[in-house]
This record gives C-alpha cells, sequence and structure tokens, in this order.
C-alpha cells in the first residue's frame, strides 16, 4: 500500500523548504521517498522532482492564453489537470508501484484551492481511489502569525476548513518555530497557542488590538469565528524547525502515525536507522516546546551544534580510516603482483 503526504499552506510558509527537508531526511533514514510538484507557478525547485506538473501545464502559458491573472491562472490549471488526469496518475503509479516510493506532495500557495475549490481535493481523492493511497494532509502555517490575536483566530479558522474541504487524515504545524522567539514575547505559554485552548483569554488583546473604529466594527466576527472553531474542537498543531533533527523526527511520527505508514511499512521494522529514529521520536513526544523554543533555545541550540559537530568529526574519522584500510589493501595488492612477476614496480 503507497504512502504520501500533501504538503498545503499559504504563501511563505516554507512547503518548498519542507519538501526539500523530507527528501534529505528520508534519504538519511534509509526511507525511498520522492516528492512531486503540485504548484504550475514554482519553476525554481530546491529538491529532486520525481513528477512535475509543469510538465503538463504551466502557470505562464495559461495567463497568456486565457487572459487571467496568477490566481486565476492558478486554479484553471489545478482544474485542468483534474480534467485530464489520466497521465499524471499513470507517472504517480509507477512511482508507488515499480519504484515502491513514499510521497511528497508540494502543492501550491493560494489558500483558495484547498478552502473551498474543489479541484485538488478531486485528484487526491482519484489517486486515493485508483491507486489505494493513503494520505495524510500537512498543512503549514508561518508561526508569526501566533504574534498576532487577530490573525492567530484567522489562521484558526483557515486550518478548520481546511480539515473539513481535504476530508483526509490531517496535521496542522506551526512551521519556522526556530524564528519564533526573535518575533517578541507572546501573552501565553506555546503550548497555549498549539493545543488552542480557551480562546476567551484573547479578548482583551483582541480589543486592544482591534481599538480603530474598523476593528471594533468587525470584533463581533471575530467572537463569532472563535465560537465556531472552539465548537468543533479539532484544531490544533504541530511545531516544526526543518534544520532541526529531533523536531522533524516527532513530526514525521505523528504523520506516520495518522496515515497508517507506522503499521504498513518496512523500514519501521527493517530499517535499523529509523527504527532507532522512531525510538528516540517516541522519548521526545512531550518534551516541552515552551522550554525548547523559547525560554532555553540558545542552550538547546547550542547543544544540537556540539551534536552536528561530533557527528561530522566521526564521520570524517571513518571516512580517513576507510581510505587507510583502501591504501594498505592496495599496497599488499601491488607487493603479490610483484613478487609474482619478479620485478619492482616503479611508484
Amino acid at each position: 500500500m503507497p504512502f504520501a503526504q500533501i504538503v498545503i499552506g499559504p504563501p511563505g510558509s516554507g512547503k518548498s523548504t519542507y519538501c526539500n527537508g523530507c527528501s534529505q531526511f528520508f534519504n538519511a533514514i534509509g526511507r525511498h521517498s520522492q516528492v512531486v510538484n503540485m504548484d504550475p507557478a514554482n519553476d525554481a525547485l530546491p529538491y529532486p522532482c520525481a513528477v512535475d506538473i509543469r510538465d503538463f501545464i504551466t502557470l505562464e502559458e495559461i495567463m497568456q492564453e486565457q487572459q487571467l491573472g496568477p490566481n486565476g491562472g492558478l486554479m484553471y490549471a489545478v482544474e485542468s489537470l483534474d480534467k485530464s488526469i489520466d497521465l499524471f496518475i499513470l507517472q504517480i503509479k509507477s512511482l508507488v508501484e515499480e519504484e515502491k516510493a513514499y510521497l511528497v506532495f508540494d502543492c501550491p500557495g493560494q489558500v483558495e484551492l484547498f478552502t473551498h475549490h474543489s479541484s485538488l481535493f478531486s485528484i487526491f481523492k482519484k489517486m486515493e481511489k485508483e491507486l489505494d493511497m493513503r494520505f495524510c494532509v500537512v498543512n503549514l502555517i508561518d508561526c508569526f502569525y501566533m504574534t498576532s490575536p487577530s490573525q492567530y483566530i484567522s489562521i484558526l479558522l483557515l486550518a478548520l476548513r481546511s480539515m473539513l474541504m481535504m476530508d483526509l487524515p490531517h496535521i496542522n504545524v506551526f512551521s519556522k518555530i526556530d524564528m519564533l522567539k526573535s518575533y517578541g514575547e507572546l501573552p501565553f505559554r506555546l503550548d497555549y497557542y498549539t493545543e488552542v485552548q480557551d480562546l476567551d483569554y484573547l479578548e482583551p488583546y483582541i480589543e486592544k488590538e482591534g481599538s480603530s473604529v474598523l476593528g471594533k466594527k468587525y470584533s463581533k466576527l471575530t467572537e463569532t469565528i472563535k465560537e465556531l472553531v472552539s465548537d468543533f474542537n479539532l484544531v490544533s498543531f504541530e511545531v516544526l524547525s526543518v534544520d532541526d533533527k529531533e523536531s522533524m523526527i516527532n513530526l514525521q511520527g505523528v504523520i506516520d502515525k495518522a496515515n497508517g505508514y507506522i503499521f504498513g511499512a518496512s523500514e519501521v521494522g527493517g530499517d535499523t536507522v529509523w527504527a532507532e529514529a522512531s525510538r528516540e521520536g517516541a522519548l521526545l513526544a512531550n518534551y516541552d516546546i515552551q522550554d525548547r523554543w523559547i525560554d532555553n533555545k540558545e542552550k538547546y541550540d547550542k547543544e544540537e551544534e556540539e551534536k552536528r559537530a561530533a557527528l561530522l568529526k566521526e564521520q570524517e574519522l571513518q571516512n580517513k580510516a576507510v581510505d587507510v584500510n583502501e591504501e594498505d589493501e592496495w599496497e599488499n595488492a601491488l607487493k603479490e603482483w610483484e613478487e609474482k612477476q619478479g620485478t619492482d614496480f616503479v611508484r
């Protein structure tokens, strides 16, 4: 059974960076993965791409032919792919059946595509049905939105709408969490925002932020949105720093549980690297994110840097040892050849 991640999120949330990080991370743990670009406007991919939607349709061509703007052109492109998806599915089929690849889909950043437009949802549902794929949606949102109470409420609504629209196992993630401390002090602990606790505590901060006439006019709307999110009680967040190994291990463990990969893939039982990473991730599952990313961030960053330097030094020593062994083997082989030939080889 093939498994995949669908990476969505607003522009600038770090989707392509995350896909590139996944490619490197999975390669390190021995999981054969491939990245699929679903954005017809993305012509500068930071990762090796197995299937690219731009091979089928590009945003520039659509904007020129249909006289559409960027947003309209992007929606038209996804609609076109949805209507003629057979060849695209064949390429995906070759990846999951012949190469046994774990797929990561890098989706466009226009929020309309995963909040109310049905084509992207339809494409993945067709793949789910025809290829018997197990998906998990990874919704990346820049942690900067936590710094503004009203923007935080808005991204909660965006996350809820995405969950209801995509109708698949769904993990919301605050990305670039390593940058959060530089944005200023939050009024509450970090787990208040990730666990989406009682939103009424934000009311004084929202009133202070919206003290203008326009802010007061929309205060009732903000209150209604809070009640809507609280009534569904579905939204929560993980945190991610792509460059932090422990953060990636923790998030991938959550995703694997969500789409069932942890119960259905050979790597968990057979690959010792990922098995060790999974055990380490289980130990990290309840670590204090407030302590890691805000209270003692510098200390943890220094420890991570020391670990990384020690690992690089160990790898360098191992490489030197391998080179010495290879050189000794070459010298021994050369001596044996000289003895057989009865002559000295001029070095």
